[in-house]
């Protein structure tokens, strides 16, 4: 290497470290400026950000795939399908005919929506081969996604754009799990994979060209190889490794998109001939006979495509973060460098350092190289610089180091994620952290917790909720206090919720509608308002912002008249209001030892009513088993049952038993559980699913058609229904004489029960509690429960503005509208007419 050029490199070095000073020192005063630290997320919009359905996040949790029917095992879904064409290994097709256009012309078809892949699909659901290849983008994205897939039938050239149709891409998955239609790929081990982790697309009857050029023994089996070879056609594999998400496409990625699938069934056609020349030359053979026992040359190439097809996509999983990367690491500094090398600090900030470039990686969905090289985590643990400056100089050098004997390589600065979070790097390098799952609940608050630097996206909000690495209750020290746990996963799910649901323009616009009175009803949109207008339904009395005032009487009204509040409260504000509202109804339970859910249903043949009647019997103890956790535990045992460990399914089943009085119970028991509580809607849905989901005969007679019709439904919108045994299970209602608590002989309480109220609220509860306060405090004892409520309310959510006159401590009775079906003179014209 001449002076010249070593006064070059040193030149484009001494640049480069000065450019990243500055640039890092540019970053740093912006930083202090805002006095936040933001992430490039906020500002550089991704494609696959886009994406709402996103089937492989980043988290580490397993991948699921698809399963064709609730009872399904955890092997490949067509699993079957595929093992019948590996026993009958036959082909019955001709790949390509004489009107074949090899000349590729300017005529394709981009699919760039909903309708057109449905177009496709429809093209395709009728032939009976066609060539697919796909270009895959990687560095951007921790787990790499399709970017793009070529499809080529006889006659025509698709190109589909998966980022554009990603959500709608399920509708390709019938035609390539479609045993009657075969699909020729080139080289189709990782595309098989792709397909299923991006869209659930599994592939069943494959010809792979490259594996028949394994059976020929080719001398290559390249697919630049095979066009060179039968076609005459030169293509630049260069391109393979080029920005596939980039659109539009430049025409040059375009041809070479189109040439790797519209060639490839004249490549199998002519393979497929080989193949069969290959079995007629050995059939003139000495030893042609045995040679065909054992192998039938277009059996074994098409045995071997369909092997392919039993692949299914899988994660790296790690018992920590980036261990595996930082053996490797260790592993080969120490064969470079000797026993040297062997210093156990320097091993302790390669692990810290692969376990942020893998946690980083996942949250900003970026691969391991973009966001740290290896050579840069070596030249960090070697140095451990102390300044930010340092660490951009040290990281952008060693990539030189690494790439400058490549001309076509560029020098490269630290990436977006290196630069959006250099305040890391002193914990990471400087800070005294003996255990990597401290390290990574310490990231894991700063970026993704509350007020956390980095946004929430489909990709990274399961690092929070579907972990499997083992997080223990505290992210740092205890003088912080902060827990990771619920609260965290909690606010991230509201975010990610408010994120990707709600509206990006404004809904009402602040419109009003006022009743002929003067009454405000609600708020509305503009177009709501100028139907009303147009109809003469209603006159405008302000322009800004727009208000209408009804000409007739509205049907409905608030029941509150003259309280905004229940008009203007926010979605948040309920939900903290209800949660406090759950909260304290478990504190009123322990109060007066009144239960809130069922503890026992026993049937009236097992225990006579105290009351002589033949309704059945509720025994509400201290401890109930709420709708939920019983629906919960059902569907658990009827799916998993023989699966679970046994101390899971015993915990499981004890939680039915408590519901069913303790004793044994059976697959229709479990059946039962299932219903408590559902709603009519609720109901219909299970009745379509239980032909997949439910393989027992006897949930047709649970749920019935009378359920269906709603003949038994109760005044909460919930359907009763029947025991076991032909006994009739009724709940308790307020409103009827016989719905009475009795206490039994053991201590425990039973409720004589009325077909009117659901197992699923707190109803039975809520009527012993009015109950006890009206028979040992009177109207006293109900005002003042009404006050604690009020307080609990006003706890919850601190409201800064209430409705005039409100007040926790008002006593006064409350007045009805004249409509209100609350309004005593009302409810006395309803008892009339009855």
């Amino acid at each position: 290497m001449d002076s010249k050029y070593k006064l070059r490199i040193a030149f484009t070095v001494t640049c480069l470290a000065v450019a990243t000073i500055l640039l890092a020192n540019k970053i740093r005063k912006k930083r202090k400026q805002k006095n936040i630290t933001s992430c490039y997320l906020k500002s550089e919009a991704k494609p696959q950000h886009s994406f709402k359905r996103v089937l492989a996040n980043n988290s580490y949790a397993p991948f699921k795939h698809l399963k064709l029917h609730e009872n399904s095992s955890d092997l490949h879904p067509y699993e079957s399908e595929i093992k019948a064409l590996l026993e009958n290994s036959q082909l019955e097709i001709e790949f390509s005919n004489e009107s074949m256009d090899m000349s590729m012309s300017d005529k394709y078809v981009w699919v760039d929506d909903e309708s057109k892949l449905k177009e496709l699909v429809e093209v395709l659901s009728k032939e009976t081969v066609f060539a697919v290849d796909t270009e895959q983008h990687s560095l951007r994205s921790f787990l790499g996604f399709t970017a793009l897939i070529q499809i080529s039938t006889r006659d025509e050239d698709y190109l589909v754009d998966t980022i554009a149709v990603h959500d709608s891409m399920g509708l390709l998955a019938p035609v390539f799990a479609n045993p009657n239609i075969c699909k020729v790929f080139h080289g189709a081990d990782n595309d098989v994979i792709w397909l299923q982790r991006d869209f659930h697309i599994y592939v069943v009857n494959l010809f792979d060209t490259a594996k028949a050029c394994d059976v020929l023994s080719k001398p290559q089996r390249s697919l630049a190889y095979l066009l060179e070879t039968y076609c005459g056609v030169t293509t630049n594999k260069l391109y393979q490794r080029e920005d596939w998400r980039q659109r539009p496409l430049p025409i040059d990625m375009v041809e070479y998109a189109r040439m790797d699938a519209h060639y490839l069934l004249y490549i199998a056609d002519c393979l497929v001939s080989e193949l069969k020349n290959q079995k007629n030359d050995n059939s003139a053979s000495e030893n042609s006979a045995t040679l065909d026992d054992k192998l039938h040359f277009v059996s074994e190439a098409i045995r071997r495509s369909n092997a392919l097809c039993l692949q299914l996509f899988t994660k790296d999983l790690e018992a920590s973060p980036g261990q595996s990367a930082a053996a490797s690491i260790i592993s080969r500094h120490l064969n470079d460098h000797g026993n040297s090398a062997n210093n156990s600090q320097f091993q302790d900030l390669v692990r810290r350092l692969c376990c942020w470039r893998d946690l980083m990686a996942r949250m900003h969905d970026e691969s391991l190289r973009y966001v740290l090289s290896d050579n840069a985590i070596i030249s960090l643990a070697e140095t451990a610089p102390l300044t930010s400056a340092d660490v951009c100089t040290i990281i952008s050098q060693a990539d030189i180091d690494m790439d400058f004997l490549n001309t076509n390589s560029s020098p490269r600065f630290p990436s977006s994620v290196v630069l959006s979070h250099l305040d890391d790097f002193p914990c990471l390098l400087q800070d005294e952290i003996n255990n990597l799952d401290d390290m990574f609940q310490l990231i894991l608050k700063k970026h993704l917790g509350p007020n956390g630097s980095c946004p929430f996206s489909l990709y990274n909000y399961g690092l929070l909720s579907k972990t499997n690495i083992k997080l223990s209750k505290k992210l740092v020290s205890k003088a912080s206090g902060y827990k990771l746990s619920k609260q965290v996963a909690r606010k991230a799910s509201r975010e990610l919720f408010v994120q990707k649901f709600s509206c990006k323009s404004p809904v009402y616009h602040n419109c009003r509608i006022y009743a002929n009175d003067g009454r405000l009803l609600c708020y509305c949109d503009r177009r709501k308002l100028e139907w009303y207008v147009q109809r003469d339904l209603a006159k405008l009395v302000d322009e800004d912002p727009p208000a209408i005032m009804l000409l007739f009487e509205p049907k409905g009204r608030p029941e509150d008249e003259g309280n905004d509040f229940y008009i203007q409260i926010c979605v948040d504000c309920h939900e903290k209001a209800h949660s406090a509202a759950e909260r304290y109804k478990k504190k009123v339970a322990l109060e007066f030892g009144i239960p809130l859910f069922v503890q026992k249903v026993v049937n009236s043949n097992e225990e006579q009513d105290v009351s002589g009647s033949s309704t059945s019997v509720m025994k509400l103890g201290d401890c109930g088993v709420s709708p939920l956790e019983l629906r919960t535990a059902a569907m658990a045992l009827m799916r998993h049952g023989p699966r679970m460990p046994p101390q899971r399914r015993e915990e499981l089943k004890q939680v039915v038993k408590k519901y069913y009085g303790g004793r044994d119970i059976s697959e229709e028991d479990l059946e039962k559980a299932l219903l408590v509580g559902m709603s009519p809607h609720e109901k219909r849905r299970l009745r379509k699913k239980r032909g997949i989901s439910l393989n027992n005969t006897s949930l047709n007679n649970i749920v019935s058609d009378k359920d269906i019709k709603g003949d038994d439904v109760d005044s909460y919108g919930n359907e009763v229904q029947e025991p076991e045994n032909g006994s009739s299970l009724d709940i308790l209602d307020p409103s009827e004489p016989n719905g009475q608590v009795h206490p039994s002989s053991d201590g425990s309480v039973f409720a004589t029960c009325s077909s009117k109220l659901s197992l699923l609220g707190h109803g039975p509860h809520g009527k012993q509690v009015v109950d006890y306060l009206l028979k040992n405090h009177g109207e006293i004892g109900i005002q003042e429960f009404c006050q604690r409520w009020r307080q609990v309310f006003v706890e919850s959510i601190n409201p800064r503005f209430l409705p005039a006159g409100w007040d926790v401590t008002h006593s006064g009775r409350r007045e009805f509208g004249d409509f209100s079906v609350y309004n005593p003179a009302n409810k006395a014209s309803v008892a009339t007419k009855d």
